[in-house]
């Protein structure tokens, strides 16, 4: 790991690179994708969402209760997690377990709303000023009790640059993090920084026993050391390549919360037919990120189980990761957009189940923010309709014609496979030459947190989750210098806008300037926003509980399966 030399600018992150491979990303692993279902009684459906061509599928906000305690459960996983330490998990693979066994200050619900978590109540007395009251009577897994010293210790790893936490963007603006009583925090921020709470309901608002970081030191989070968190499960066992067993904490502190089973165990199942039989026979009771070729397989079998989708904050997006090469004119970015037909994309790659859209981010991150405000922010950004002409005449305009660029892909799944060939095509369509570069999954996930790898690389495709509902933690990746403006795309306009937003407390204005800020970003393409996705999760029948929501990377789903 390699430390930053100088201190960080304001605006910009701490360096995050490593030295070992990284899942981090949102890659498109997920695939999520829709089609519906709801079979079970009792699920209170949360309404019809329009994709292409119509509704397709139902949205639901729960699943039936479990009547019973169960021994355990299988849980399918498409890749396993980099680590479990809170500091580098920034992937679904590794949320996904994490959630269950490590709890931050605030806690992310079904519907995106937050309420209270280790924290127990927030005070902000002035716009430099954040102090945390914390829960008292929680116990860490080792049978420790959770204090303020365990929450300093772990919340001011983000600012260690040893650690290099890939969390540490969230923590750009705070000066220091002080234990103020045995169960009160203080955060002093160097400047106003209102998006900062917002944040901690995810990894950056994680605890853990300041002994275990201590004892532990950089084998924290391993697949030999594992956590010591307070959450509903507790870490017993990891098998490289295999699983990951994980049994209920007896003393969890929240009853409503406390597991329905005795274990969860995730398998990893990267083989995406492997992992969708295990699911019909029953081998696997359940799992996340269902790929989209399989929705139809699914949904016939009834017998064995339900499909569910809910709320997500994802979005397919092309990453322009070289602004210097083919794609440093805007007019060949914006060719690239106009010639990919993104209604048939949706329709070949997500079986329909998707919706094409204009904008980074989803309205339901937006939820703070008055609905007029949002739709104005979302009805000023440019589009880039399907144009075969019009892209062609942009190309010979901008003189790129046969340029060559290397477009990284990888077979993660079927959909990512499709829109894939789809781009390349969209791109020879026009007088591009793509180069394709297909990759192993680890390695293509590295590209999203590795410089030297994605060093030759001008194109890739993510699916890009937000973490909390602030539509400004999207735009500030796209700031000057930020770990994941991965293009190097700079506009001082830009940066001012969303560094001026980050100090305005009033979530419309606030939403206001994040709306400018997200016009002047889509006006040059730094992005190309294909479509929204949903979060599917599949349930067999001897299993449910859990609800379907992307908030399953911060909370701990796990705990409320039980048996039907």
């Amino acid at each position: 790991m390699r430390p930053p030399t100088t201190p960080p600018a304001y605006g910009t992150v701490r360096s995050k690179q490593r030295t070992t491979p990284s899942r981090i990303t949102a890659v498109a692993a997920a695939a999520v994708v829709a089609g519906l279902v709801l079979g079970g009684c009792g699920v209170r459906p949360a309404g019809v969402t329009d994709s292409a061509g119509g509704a397709k599928f139902t949205m639901s906000d729960s699943t039936p209760a479990p009547t019973k305690e169960i021994d355990n459960f299988n849980w399918a996983m498409y890749a396993e997690p980099f680590s479990l330490d809170y500091a580098y998990a920034f992937d679904y693979p590794d949320n996904t377990v994490l959630s269950n066994v490590c709890e931050s200050l605030f806690r992310w619900n079904a519907d995106l709303s937050t309420s209270p978590g280790l924290a127990t109540r927030v005070e902000n007395p002035d716009p430099l000023t954040w102090i945390y009251t914390i829960r008292e009577g929680v116990k860490f897994h080792d049978g420790s009790e959770m204090t303020a010293d365990d929450v300093v210790a772990s919340l001011s790893r983000h600012l260690d640059p040893e650690v290099g936490s890939f969390w540490a963007s969230a923590y750009q603006n705070v000066e220091t993090i002080q234990k103020t009583g045995d169960f009160e925090v203080t955060v002093t921020m160097t400047r106003p920084d209102y998006v900062f709470n917002s944040s901690l309901v995810g990894a950056t608002g994680v605890v853990e026993s300041a002994k275990t970081l201590e004892a532990a030191g950089k084998d924290y989070g391993n697949s030999s050391t594992g956590v010591n968190c307070t959450g509903p499960f507790r870490f017993d066992q990891w098998e490289a390549g295999e699983s990951i067993t994980l049994k209920r904490f007896e003393d969890y502190w929240d009853p409503e919360l406390k597991a329905k089973s005795g274990q969860v165990t995730f398998k990893m199942l990267p083989d995406a037919t492997s992992r969708i039989n295990a699911f019909q026979t029953g081998e696997i009771d359940g799992g996340f990120a269902i790929p989209s070729n399989a929705m139809d397989i699914l949904k016939a079998s009834k017998d064995a189980g339900s499909l569910y989708f809910g709320a997500d904050t994802s979005v397919q997006s092309l990453v322009f990761s070289n602004l210097a090469g083919t794609f440093k004119d805007v007019r060949v970015r914006k060719a690239l957009m106009m010639a990919i037909n993104r209604e048939a994309l949706i329709k070949a790659a997500e079986q329909g189940y998707a919706k094409k859209t204009d904008a980074l981010t989803t309205k339901s991150v937006w939820t703070d923010v008055p609905p007029q405000t949002t739709d104005e922010a979302f009805a000023t950004l440019p589009s880039t309709p399907y144009d075969l002409e019009e892209a062609r005449k942009l190309i010979k305009e901008a003189g790129a014609e046969g340029s060559k660029f290397v477009f990284a892909t990888a077979s993660l799944n079927a959909a990512f496979d499709i829109t894939a060939r789809a781009i390349a095509s969209a791109a020879k369509e026009i007088g591009l030459e793509p180069e394709i570069q297909t990759m192993s999954n680890d390695k293509y996930t590295t590209l999203f947190s590795d410089p030297e790898a994605r060093k030759n690389v001008d194109l890739l495709v993510t699916s890009w989750y937000l973490s909390s509902t602030e539509p400004l933690e999207m735009y500030s990746v796209l700031r000057t210098g930020d770990f994941s403006n991965y293009g190097g795309w700079s506009n001082a306009e830009f940066d001012d806008l969303v560094n001026t937003a980050y100090t305005v407390q009033d979530p419309e204005a606030r939403g206001k300037l994040t709306g400018k800020a997200a016009a002047l970003a889509a006006e040059d393409v730094v992005w190309g926003p294909l479509y929204e996705t949903v979060t599917s999760m599949w349930l067999g029948k001897r299993i449910t509980g859990a609800d379907p929501s992307i908030n399953y990377m911060y909370f701990p789903w796990a705990a409320q399966i039980g048996g039907r």
